[in-house]
């Protein structure tokens, strides 16, 4: 929760936008400032102060204790126009706060974090349990220093400007160790434990079996990714319980997927109580990985039989492939999570030409793999590759990366061995259709006519049924000097089934410096004029030239009756 405190009427007034943005997120404290922040840093999570800065200083000064248990502070002055991360920019989750709170209320976020200032990624906020010199690792970051990575197991990272050696080193390892000078030791989330238990086991037991298990295999507890047990155990208080204590979630699989998983263990036991022959190992086993830790039981001090059972197992990491639309050109029509991704990639892969349109948001360490026209499958192939290598990729395309572009042939590559995430952009199409006016206003289909991967006779009969069909067309790749005969082609197989007078628009470079448009018809445009930065939309037997904009009338029945008053 979010405590919300102001102390003037134009401190409320912006408080209360605030709040009616995140209902569910928020809570107002009133009152006098200074218990209304004590109490809200009591019970919140994170602040947000409507007050100047030094006010909110010196009322949470005393308060503060652990800054990694103390809750983000964001200082926000009366006017709302400056959102200032002010304590627990990364434990506290400030800095992100900041920037949300800026976005609703059109202020500018302002973080002074020295990682964040610079682009790096804060050690701390890499969403791992961190261990050792935090502080000294990340000055000598900060300072260019060599800080080298000891990857003990493979795992993705965002971009840190790592080097092959160095004074410092930031180790990722599951493995129970203790940071040596100048070191940090990062957690990965690489342990998973399956669990089994009879009905009624306590958490202690539990507990108890897991923590022994790990501690003789040299394991660290801070990468239990998650606790895996059977789908009949999946409300056993002692489980639950204990996953809560650990900080992980409880997953559970059905007997019949614990069954069909190989086990070096089974046992008629659990066959008998809950349909499969093994729950701790099968549990533990089922996505994969290597058995680290077999069955084991727990031990009862009072002699009686154990009640809990555990395996551990090392996960292989996932990597992750993001594919990302970089929309049609315009900095401002690229989305925020598109940018989000950006920076989360440790690996770019793209055309080098969108490269440099969002080289300057890659953050300091991206590792940039860029190829030029015609090598689409094989930045396919490649970006598949990486993230295959444990990396957090970005496979970028302009406009949406599902339409003409990357999303197809990468997916084509990829299998299940690797998580895959799509990050929608503004279309050509789209684009196009916003500088015209509203062509796509009704039932409307996209064609490509390059030939280079589709045959001109599928091209043709797509054109020639969509005419039928009286659908407005976007042409994509209507024409470029080795193809010059297919866009006069495809006019024509729309022209016999449409007035000469059906209006075209024409965009080049939608939404870039140098965009240019124009508005003609179906008898009039001259497919000399039209390149492969061209966006050829023919609209249906319905679209009309309005006040010299493109429409086509969604059908709605009150236009219709308008349209009937008027004659």
């Amino acid at each position: 929760m979010i405590g919300l405190i102001s102390a003037t009427a134009a401190g409320a007034a912006a408080r209360d936008r605030l709040a009616a943005a995140w209902p569910d997120r928020t809570r107002i404290y009133d009152g006098p400032a200074g218990d209304a922040v004590r109490a809200a840093f009591a019970e919140c999570g994170q602040l947000v102060c409507f007050l100047a800065a030094g006010a909110v200083v010196r009322l949470v000064a005393p308060l503060l204790g652990d800054k990694s248990a103390d809750p983000g502070v964001v200082c926000v002055d009366e006017g709302g126009r400056f959102a200032v991360s002010l304590v627990g920019g990364h434990a506290g989750g400030a800095n992100g706060l900041a920037r949300e709170v800026a976005e609703v209320l059109g202020a500018q976020p302002v973080v002074t974090t020295a990682t964040d200032a610079v682009g790096i990624p804060g050690l701390d906020t890499l969403g791992f349990p961190v261990e050792g010199d935090v502080a000294g690792v990340s000055r000598a970051l900060l300072d260019g220093e060599p800080v080298a990575l000891d990857a003990e197991v493979p795992w993705p990272l965002p971009p840190v400007p790592f080097a092959a050696e160095g004074a410092y080193t930031v180790r990722l390892t599951d493995r129970a160790a203790v940071p040596g000078p100048r070191e940090v030791l990062l957690r990965p989330p690489s342990l998973v434990v399956g669990v089994g238990a009879s009905r009624g086991v306590p958490a202690e037991e539990v507990l108890e079996v897991i923590g022994s298990a790990l501690r003789e295999a040299g394991l660290s507890a801070g990468s239990v990714a998650e606790l895996a047990t059977v789908e009949a155990k999946a409300d056993e208080p002692g489980i639950i319980a204990a996953a809560e204590r650990l900080g992980v979630p409880v997953v559970v699989h059905s007997a019949a997927a614990l069954a069909a998983v190989e086990v070096p263990h089974p046992s008629a036991a659990p066959l008998a109580a809950v349909g499969t022959p093994s729950v701790a190992e099968a549990a533990a086993l089922v996505g994969g990985g290597e058995l680290l830790v077999p069955k084991r039981k727990s031990v009862r001090a009072d002699g009686r039989p154990a009640m809990a059972t555990c395996a551990v197992v090392r996960r292989s990491a996932r990597g992750r492939l993001a594919v990302v639309g970089l929309g049609p050109g315009a900095r401002d029509l690229l989305t925020p999570r598109a940018k989000a991704e950006l920076r989360r990639a440790s690996v770019l892969v793209g055309l080098d030409q969108y490269v440099d349109q969002i080289r300057d948001l890659l953050r300091p360490g991206t590792r940039v793999l860029q190829s030029g026209l015609g090598a689409e499958e094989e930045r396919a192939r490649t970006a598949v590759a990486e993230a295959r290598a444990g990396h957090a990729v970005a496979l970028i395309g302009s406009g949406d990366a599902g339409v003409y572009a990357m999303a197809s042939p990468a997916l084509a590559e990829a299998s299940d061995d690797i998580d895959v995430v799509g990050v929608p952009g503004v279309t050509a199409a789209l684009a196009a259709g916003a500088v015209l006016g509203a062509p796509l206003g009704h039932d409307h289909v996209s064609i490509s006519l390059s030939d280079l991967h589709t045959p001109w006779e599928v091209i043709e009969r797509r054109v020639r049924a969509a005419a039928e069909a009286d659908l407005v067309v976007t042409f994509y790749n209507p024409r470029s000097r080795g193809r010059d005969w297919q866009l006069p082609k495809a006019l024509a197989l729309l022209a016999a089934h449409r007035e000469p007078s059906t209006p075209v628009g024409v965009v080049r470079n939608a939404s870039r410096p140098d965009e240019s448009s124009r508005l003609t018809t179906l008898a009039d445009l001259d497919p000399a004029t039209v390149d492969m930065m061209t966006v050829v939309t023919v609209g249906n037997t319905a679209t009309r030239r309005i006040a010299g904009r493109m429409v086509t009338p969604r059908g709605y029945r009150w236009q219709d009756t308008r349209q009937e008053d008027a004659q």
